[in-house]
């Protein structure tokens, strides 16, 4: 069966799968793109002002909970390594941690700053005035509420539809192999 496609995770667990999932997709993701972004430096950088306008544009969209779950990720994750070291410093590692989260809480600041800096290399400063303008419209504002619901939706239904069809395909394959002689 295919597993059902949802970004809902449980209340009750101190970092969702979801969340460790997007941090270890983020991190695999920032470490592959980096050499290709060594070699893919666009002729023009985009200007300072565009850049502001796109950082704008992110913080409306509420890009920045979107990242807030990678520092936490990271230090639970190194945490966790020198957790196999000796189990008998857990109490000294999840205070060390709880500090560090908060300590580096505030470099989320930079994957805004870098995403902002993307956004921009990708439309004009112009462009990005236009889409700034059209977020700060009341259909903007409710597009910026009602996405995140509408694609949480639709990876729901898709898991759904996935779990259906792969129904479908296992009663095909059964009815076709046993055509062949072979009763799976």
């Amino acid at each position: 069966m295919i597993a059902r496609l949802s970004t809902r995770h449980a209340p009750a667990r101190p970092m969702p799968v979801r969340h460790l999932l997007a941090v270890l997709v983020a991190l695999v993701l920032i470490g592959a793109a980096k050499p290709v972004l060594a070699q893919a430096v666009p002729a023009t950088q985009p200007s300072p002002a565009a850049i502001l306008v796109a950082k704008q544009i992110l913080e409306l969209k509420g890009v920045n909970k979107l990242f807030d779950p990678l520092v936490r990720g990271v230090v639970e994750k190194v945490k966790d390594q020198f957790m196999q070291t000796n189990f008998m410093w857990a109490k000294d590692l999840n205070e060390v941690a709880a500090q560090l989260e908060k300590e580096y809480a505030p470099r989320e600041a930079e994957l805004v700053d870098a995403s902002a800096r993307i956004y921009a290399s990708h439309f004009t400063e112009a462009e990005l005035k236009k889409i700034l303008a059209f977020y700060q419209t009341p259909l903007g504002k409710k597009m910026i509420v009602e996405e995140p619901k509408a694609l949480d939706e639709s990876m729901a239904n898709a898991g759904n539809w996935g779990n259906n069809f792969s129904e479908e395909v296992i009663n095909r394959m059964r009815e076709e192999m046993k055509k062949r002689g072979h009763d799976i």
